[in-house]
């Protein structure tokens, strides 16, 4: 009884009208779970609701039916038996004719016939009543849009699932259906009314059946929507566009042959429009109608079609010929629209349905004929006539088209238009019985004509594709009778010939840019045919490519030649000449290719194969090994700046390729080994003034080999890294080593001074970094405590790779409680104790650390100690710095808390005496240091560790060599340390504090992600402000103050930034006026004008007291020296002046 009280409280919820929304929605819920759940039976529902349902109250039984509608929609999924589906299609069909609740009625019947049959389903005869039912009472277009909606979902449903039992129907149906959607303005029902009509048509494809004799009155009601204009209104939850509409209504054109009287007249009409949408449209719907209406009724059209197609191909108003900087040879011609494209595509599927009919009427064309027979006695380009210009790269693509399309195409278009240009040529002769034949004693002294070497490419590239694109000849070989080929075959050499001619004529001027594009295409076409329907021979072939290796070689200084050059060589399958030739350009010095041009014809020829490829990086490598040797030995200054070179393109553009082609893992770990087998085998160095240079691009190439690499080749690596690394005498490398102790460092009065150790030594230390960088987690290291402690000491020499090395090491080491065994037996806790309770001064050594440190006989200094107790010796402090920084971004990229103490160290660093006390720490191992002044420079290094640890780093601690990354990293410390900064801001007095707190809150917030910024706006903005006007001071934090002015624009421009952006409006406003004039950097003075634009959308009442300060500030801008200012001011006050009035002068 509990429960059908309850019931009875839901019920009445939804029922009563004056419920909120939301309450009734929690009632069918509610009610729904009880159905689910089987705690409530449908029939005892029905029992219960009886009332509501039959009540001769119209509001109280509309929405009762809509309430078991509802329900029944929410047990879409559970099974129910015949008889209660039965009994309950029968009341809704019985309703149908209640026009008061009909909305229930239509969601009830809907919900029924959508179920599936395994779980209860409306038998035919049911829905057969439902479309009775419908037919009779349902008025579709008086109702409103939600009803009309269910209407034609009906509609659907019953086509779709019950098409045998309404087929019965015959001409009523199709009767009603015309009647329920004509006039259908709705775009989400008239998707459902072209649905409609498409499923008709199929239900009904009898040319003399129930659709043939209202076919022209269907029609008429489809027709009046063409073309489909809809744009999508503002405002309205509308997820219907215009291209789905215009989809749905062609599919609807194309369902039945029975539309093909009336369709094919409205579209060639469309055509003529003077609306680019229509002809669009136009032409889709003629390809599509093509297709589906069949040769039998389209065969009388293909005359109109073709007049059609030429008028909207010879009429569009696209560019003449080429697009000179697109470089893309296998499209030569115009920039097509999408007039033009829709046109070529309607003209080849013509071709294809019916080629006998549609070849003649090109072939025979007046126009076209006319045209080849006037362009063609140009010789220049630049010679023909605009007009013609058009004409002549349609008449082209005509020709392509056409031969395309299929072999008896091809032959009939050669056969038509090949003599006649090779007669225009001057490549061929005629015998006694006027047969064409090949003019072998042709010499190409002159000019060719452009015309008809530009139709000879369209019509070679037309045989290239058809042969390459065709299935159906990929299995057998193309017959030596084709006419086509015969002719080609005939003239390949003379043609090969021609076109060189046309490249080896040429220059850079613009008036041969048209001939080096017709040149190299021509030359790339008869290269890449297929090899088993070669129509030219291999010696052809072989000539073709050492045109272009000739050009790569000797035509440099021709730029554009050179580059279309390069591309088509990329696109030909290679042989033995083309790799030794490339490969030979590393090495040769005897002509004047620029090396820079050389590497990239050899990166660009190495990434377009595997086994190219390989022979490529061999022959880099190789040439790689002999420049770094000449360096080694002799300190070859050329040798040096090639080398480097050659690493910059071995790194940039071979690695990328080899990683994404393939197994190629043994190339990389030989070309790691093998410098340092160079290495080891060099034994004095003298690399001269390229020697960072040098370096740096040698460790880039070794970290991404390395990187490349799989555990096994990596620990092979590393192994010979460190044998060649114990071989320097620098490096005092024991096997055994405590975890902690004293480490003696001698030569630390300059401790950024790397001068100590020799040239090979300092290779060989920033290569082993480089290596240990970019190893796997599980990689064996040897000795990784004795690595470790050399690394500690390199770094506080001011060497930057060790300090990356050692962040890199606790990033990937595995803690103890992983349970893996670690075979170099140094777990991440002990390498952490390493390097945090190590002493690097030994209190019995009155060296020069001691010296420098100050501090007295008892004490030791570990790194964390050196960031704070050597004020008198800045540049260890500032080395020590740098390497905790790189330190704590190993650690703070896999979450582990140490890096909170690494932060608080910084954190001190930046404060004076006065706030150091004020910062909380949570160990008491660095709560004991006294309490210093900070140098300037070391506070700046303390500020800029913030962006070591937030920054993404190209070159260590990233994906690319397998660093521990936890997700959200980023947001986690800019919210740890986010208030930190701010009271320490608040609390302390100094400004020289202040201006480094703000740089390096600058930094966190600058590379933290926007989303996590703006969760925290209210706060951030205030502070961003004051910290662009602190940094707005300096010319050396422009970079800083850019970053953080972008992400200030990116507050501005979220939606979820809006309020508190309206809030501290006025600040904005200030802060950007002042920037406006930022002298130091140019982007600077955009962005903010940029800015300001976007505060001019802010509410009118905010802003409007700030026009003339904004106005004023612009117009200084628009005399600024830089154009992109100049355009953004003038946008700027244009923006403000709307705001102020429509005059500018205030």
């Amino acid at each position: 009884m509990a429960q059908l009280s309850q019931l009875t409280q839901y019920i009445e919820s939804y029922v009563d009208s004056s419920r909120s929304s939301t309450q009734q929605a929690a009632s069918v819920d509610a009610i729904a779970y009880l159905l689910k759940n089987d705690i409530l039976t449908l029939e005892t529902l029905v029992r219960e609701m009886g009332m509501y349902l039959t009540t001769t109250d119209n509001i109280i039984r509309a929405r009762g039916i809509l309430l078991l509608a509802e329900l029944l929609t929410r047990l879409a999924s559970k099974p129910l038996d015949n008889v209660t589906i039965h009994s309950l299609i029968s009341f809704f069909t019985d309703r149908l004719a209640d026009w008061r609740a009909l909305r229930g009625a239509l969601l009830g019947c809907l919900a029924l016939m959508k179920r599936k049959s395994n779980i209860g389903r409306v038998t035919d005869n049911d829905a057969r009543a439902v479309a009775q039912a419908y037919l009779e009472n349902v008025q579709v277009q008086s109702l409103g849009q939600h009803d009309r909606k269910l209407c034609f979902e009906i509609l659907e449903c019953l086509l779709d699932h019950y098409p045998e039992s309404v087929a019965s129907l015959g001409d009523d149906l199709v009767y009603g259906i015309c009647g329920a959607i004509d006039g259908e303005k709705d775009p989400r029902c008239l998707m459902l009314t072209f649905h409609i009509v498409e499923i008709l048509a199929r239900l009904f494809p009898d040319p003399s059946g129930p659709l043939a004799s209202f076919a022209g009155d269907l029609f008429d009601i489809l027709g009046c929507y063409f073309p489909i204009h809809f744009t999508h209104p503002q405002g309205e939850d509308v997820d219907v566009k215009r291209d789905d509409l215009s989809r749905a209504l062609m599919l609807a054109f194309s369902s039945t042959p029975l539309f093909e009287p009336f369709a094919i007249p409205l579209l060639l009409e469309k055509l003529s429009s003077s609306l680019p949408l229509a002809k669009v449209d136009s032409l889709k719907y003629l390809s599509n109608c093509l297709l589906k209406y069949g040769d039998d009724r389209m065969t009388k059209h293909v005359e109109a079609i073709w007049f059609s197609v030429k008028d909207a191909i010879f009429c569009s108003e696209q560019e003449p010929m080429l697009s000179l900087a697109s470089e893309l040879l296998d499209h030569v011609g115009f920039q097509e629209n999408e007039i033009v494209t829709e046109a070529f595509i309607l003209l080849q599927k013509v071709i294809l349905e019916n080629s006998g009919l549609s070849l003649s009427l090109i072939v025979g064309d007046k126009d076209i004929n006319m045209i080849v027979n006037t362009v063609t006695s140009f010789r220049s380009y630049n010679d023909i006539p605009l007009q013609s210009k058009h004409k002549l790269c349609a008449i082209g693509r005509i020709l392509y088209v056409s031969a395309k399309a299929s072999i008896t195409c091809c032959n009939r278009v050669f056969e038509s238009f090949f003599f006649r240009l090779m007669d225009t040529l001057g490549l061929s002769v005629r015998n006694s019985s006027g047969d064409c034949l090949p003019n072998y004693d042709y010499v190409f002294s002159e000019r060719l004509n452009f015309g008809a070497l530009y139709l000879c490419s369209e019509l070679l590239a037309a045989c290239r594709d058809l042969v390459v694109g065709s299935e159906e000849l990929k299995s057998k070989s193309v017959s030596a009778q084709e006419s086509w080929c015969c002719m080609l075959h005939s003239f390949s050499c003379l043609l090969m010939k021609a076109f060189s001619s046309v490249l080896d004529a040429s220059t850079d001027k613009d008036a041969y840019e048209a001939d080096i594009y017709s040149g190299v295409k021509g030359l790339q076409i008869l290269a890449t045919f297929p090899g088993e329907f070669l129509p030219i021979s291999k010696s052809i072939f072989e000539n073709v490519l050492l045109t272009f290796i000739s050009i790569i070689i000797e035509d440099f200084n021709k730029t554009l030649l050179w580059k279309l050059a390069l591309k088509a060589l990329k696109a030909l399958s290679y042989n033995y000449i083309v790799v030794e030739k490339i490969v030979s350009l590393m090495f040769l010095d005897d002509f004047g290719l620029p090396f820079q041009l050389r590497l990239e014809a050899i990166s660009d020829i190495g990434t377009t194969g595997l086994n190219v490829m390989l022979k490529i990086v061999q022959g880099l490598e190789d040439a790689i090994f002999a420049n770094l040797s000449e360096v080694y030995v002799h300190g070859n200054l050329k040798s040096a700046k090639i080398a480097v070179q050659l690493l910059e393109c071995y790194s940039n553009k071979l690695l990328p390729g080899i990683h994404g082609a393939g197994d190629f893992e043994d190339v990389l770990s030989r070309f790691a080994v093998n410098i340092w087998n160079q290495i080891e085998n060099s034994m004095a160095f003298s690399v001269g003034a390229q020697e960072n240079e040098l370096l740096n691009a040698t460790m880039t190439a070794m970290k991404l080999a390395v990187g490349s690499c799989s555990e096994g080749s990596q620990g092979k690596i590393i192994k010979k890294a460190y044998s060649v690394l114990s071989s320097c005498p620098s490096f005092t490398l024991k096997e055994s080593m405590p975890i902690t102790g004293t480490v003696q460092l001698e030569g630390l009065q300059h401790t950024q001074d790397l001068e100590c150790f020799s040239c090979r030594d300092k290779w060989v230390i920033s290569l082993f970094a480089s290596a240990i960088i970019a190893v796997r987690p599980q990689t064996h290291i040897p000795n990784i405590r004795v690595v470790l402690h050399l690394f500690m000491t390199i770094l506080l020499k001011g060497h930057v790779p060790a300090a990356q090395a050692l962040g890199s090491m606790v990033n990937k080491l595995c803690p103890k409680s992983n349970g893996v065994e670690i075979s170099s037996n140094c777990t991440l806790e002990d390498a952490l104790d390493i390097i945090f309770n190590t002493s690097l001064w030994d209190s019995h050594n009155h060296g020069p650390l001691k010296r420098c440190s100050g501090i007295g006989v008892d004490n030791e200094m570990g790194l964390a100690n050196l960031c704070l107790g050597a004020p008198n010796c800045q540049l260890l402090q500032v080395c020590a710095i740098e390497g905790l920084a790189w330190i704590g971004k190993g650690l703070l990229l896999r979450g582990h808390e140490k890096f909170k103490d690494i932060t608080m160290i910084f954190l001190r660093c930046l404060l004076s005496s006065g706030g150091i006390d004020n910062l909380p720490l949570n160990h008491g191992s660095l709560e004991n240091n006294q309490e210093q002044d900070v140098l300037p420079s070391v506070a700046k290094s303390a500020a800029d560790a913030f962006h070591v640890l937030m920054s993404d780093s190209e070159i260590c601690l990233n994906k690319k060599f397998h660093a521990n990354i936890r997700p959200l990293y980023k947001q986690r410390f800019f919210s740890s340390v986010l208030p930190i900064l701010v009271s320490s801001m608040a609390e302390s007095r100094l400004s020289n504090t202040r201006s480094m707190l703000y740089r390096a809150l600058a930094h966190v917030i600058s590379d933290t992600p926007l989303i996590a910024v703006l969760s925290e706006a209210k706060k951030i903005i205030p502070i961003l402000l004051d910290s662009l006007s602190v940094l707005s001071t300096y010319n050396l934090d422009k970079d800083i103050l850019y970053s953080l002015l972008l992400v200030l624009s990116g507050i501005l421009m979220d939606k979820n930034g809006q309020e508190t952006v309206v809030e501290n409006a006025h600040s904005i406003i200030n802060c950007l006026i002042g920037l406006v004039g930022y002298p130091h950097m140019m982007v600077v003075r955009e962005t903010a004008i940029q800015c300001l634009v976007a505060m001019s959308r802010l509410p009118h009442a905010r802003i409007y007291p700030m026009r003339t300060q904004v106005l004023r500030s612009v117009q200084k801008a628009l005399d600024d020296p830089k154009r992109a200012v100049r355009h953004e001011a003038v946008r700027c006050r244009q923006a403000w002046a709307s705001i102020a009035s429509r005059s500018l002068h205030f």
